[in-house]
């Protein structure tokens, strides 16, 4: 398993930006499919994004395509969500997850690691 620490989440007015960021800690990061979920209360948690080990291929949602970018640094083992022209729909706990993949899946079910989640809010 892989020990995720996600930063950056904060309150902006809606058509902003944000960068989220995920640490990560353990020797399978640089082999492991990254993403990026989100919930908001008394909903499921959602796919956003994904990233490949290399970096080299990526898969968005349909609701934030166009406007977020998942990347990654392997040297610094870290994974970002770059958000932007933000909406108030946007406003959910945003987790990183890892999973021992080498395709991009956007199901929760094949991530075995979490981080513990920060806040987003958009306001309008």
């Amino acid at each position: 398993h892989v020990q995720l620490v996600e930063s950056g989440g904060k309150s902006v007015p809606a058509g902003g930006t944000l960068r989220l960021s995920c640490a990560a800690s353990g020797h399978t990061f640089s082999s492991s499919t990254m993403g990026w979920f989100r919930q908001t209360p008394g909903t499921e948690r959602e796919f956003v994004a994904a990233i490949h080990w290399s970096g080299d291929f990526t898969r968005v949602a349909d609701p934030v395509k166009g406007r977020f970018t998942i990347s990654r640094d392997n040297a610094k083992n870290t994974v970002y969500l770059q958000m932007s022209n933000l909406r108030p729909e946007d406003t959910a706990i945003y987790y990183c997850a890892a999973a021992p993949l080498r395709s991009l899946s956007a199901s929760i079910d094949e991530y075995d690691s979490w981080g513990q989640g920060t806040q987003v809010t958009v306001s309008s």
